[in-house]
């Protein structure tokens, strides 16, 4: 487990330089993200060349985390998991709930505690011990330090860290190639834009500073192994084709719940909104996941045949799930920042606008309203954008979900075979979630 103290302190850039030396020696490495972002998820999985897996323990509970965690790491060498914010940074400030450590006493995980150097020296060492010692229960391998400027720098912060009994296992040097490219919602993801080439040496220099060697006899089997309840024995035969949006504009996705639409008997097709003049020929549903649609207004708009092919889709009844930045695709347009309008889908009446943006954050607890095709169903979920839908909130009837944490919010649209919000779920949530999208595909 890569932990900080705080957001910015280079988790992400330790974790891909460790991820790089790891492949490097031959081992094949499975990663995982701590928590609902999508986008360290995509760089980690264009370091690994195997797909990144989230761990939250709000949208998904222990036991199913557990399942998720030994069958990812099944086929794998050793497990790197990048943590999110600070290391007891979780759900709420009253608990440490869905936070790094949380995760790491769940699967029993070591920790290797990143420190940003940058504007301190001996001090460091303190830091390294406040985090190390705050919960007696973490197994704190050792320390890596972030941005170091030169041997004496360096020197300096191994005094500090190791007068206070702790090991350093590496550091990565003060490099401005170093920095990942970033936006409103986070780091540029992979699939969007791979880091450069000047990036990606850094990274092996980077990894070159690191002990490889201690940090791997520091890693040990997890503590716990997880049942089996959410994927079926067997993988199902093919019942049903979902059409599923992975392009430039449209790449969040938890794969978690991918490879579950699949075990229970989904077929996966993907399309491009951006390049394809047509869904695929014969599903029985769409997925159009969260991404970036709002910096692509244009060309989608300029797609008319697949605008119209979806469309076309829902009058015959296929069902559109559609999550945040699909839910704007899947609106009647988009307004972007410049205060242009586009014109999108129009299976629901709301435009979404990028004008005044305001962040939107948080866990959410959800109930499926009643012309929501998961109804009833009441679940953890997530709701992360910067967006905002224009206009009147949709009736009772049309909602898609109520926001129990919110009494009287309700979010998003659905209708017969529509379900589009800004709510995220992860299907392993629940034991045959995942089989209930199928069926109704089906």
């Amino acid at each position: 487990m890569v932990g900080a103290a705080q957001s910015g302190s280079g988790k992400t850039t330790v974790t891909l330089s460790l991820v790089l030396a790891l492949r490097a020696r031959g081992l094949r490495v499975q990663t995982f993200k701590v928590g609902p972002d999508y986008l360290d998820a995509s760089l980690l999985t264009w370091a690994s060349g195997r797909p990144c897996r989230n761990l939250d323990a709000w949208l998904v509970p222990e036991e199913h985390l557990l399942e998720l965690f030994g069958r990812a790491t099944a086929s794998a060498d050793v497990a790197v998991v990048e943590g999110v914010m600070g290391l007891f940074d979780g759900r709420s400030g009253e608990t440490d709930q869905a936070s790094t450590a949380h995760i790491a006493r769940l699967l029993g995980l070591p920790v290797l505690i990143v420190l940003d150097a940058q504007a301190a020296a001996r001090t460091v060492g303190a830091v390294a011990l406040g985090l190390a010692s705050a919960d007696r229960r973490l197994d704190v391998a050792g320390v890596v330090l972030n941005r170091i400027a030169s041997e004496r720098h360096l020197a300096v912060c191994r005094s500090g860290v190791e007068a206070v009994g702790l090991k350093l296992l590496g550091h990565l040097p003060r490099l401005p190639s170093l920095a990942l490219p970033e936006r409103y919602l986070g780091l540029v993801g992979a699939e969007e834009r791979e880091p450069r080439r000047a990036v990606r040496r850094a990274l092996r220099q980077g990894a070159a500073a690191l002990d490889l060697d201690a940090v791997l006899r520091a890693a040990r089997p997890p503590a716990r192994a997880g049942g089996r309840s959410l994927f079926p024995a067997r993988r199902r035969p093919a019942e049903t084709a979902i059409a599923i949006a992975r392009d430039a504009a449209f790449n969040f996705y938890y794969q978690d719940s991918l490879d579950l639409l699949q075990a229970w008997g989904a077929e996966l097709v993907p399309f491009s909104p951006l390049a394809d003049s047509a869904l695929p020929n014969g599903v029985g549903g769409v997925y159009l996941g969260g991404g970036y649609p709002e910096l692509h207004a244009s060309e989608l708009s300029a797609n008319l045949p697949l605008l119209s092919s979806l469309r076309a889709a829902r009058a015959r009844g296929t069902v559109i799930y559609a999550e945040c930045g699909g839910a704007m695709y899947a609106g009647a347009g988009i307004e972007d920042a410049e205060g242009r309008r586009h014109r999108m889908a129009g299976l629901w009446p709301g435009w979404s606008t990028l004008r005044r943006r305001r962040l939107k954050l948080g866990y959410r607890t959800v109930s499926a309203a009643p012309g929501n095709v998961l109804h009833p169903l009441v679940v953890s979920a997530h709701e992360f954008h910067y967006s905002r839908t224009m206009g009147r909130e949709p009736p009772p009837t049309s909602a898609a979900w109520e926001v129990l944490d919110e009494p009287g919010r309700t979010e998003g649209w659905a209708g017969p075979g529509l379900v589009a919000s800004y709510i995220h779920l992860h299907l392993g949530a629940q034991p045959g979630l995942a089989r209930r999208l199928v069926a109704a595909c089906s």
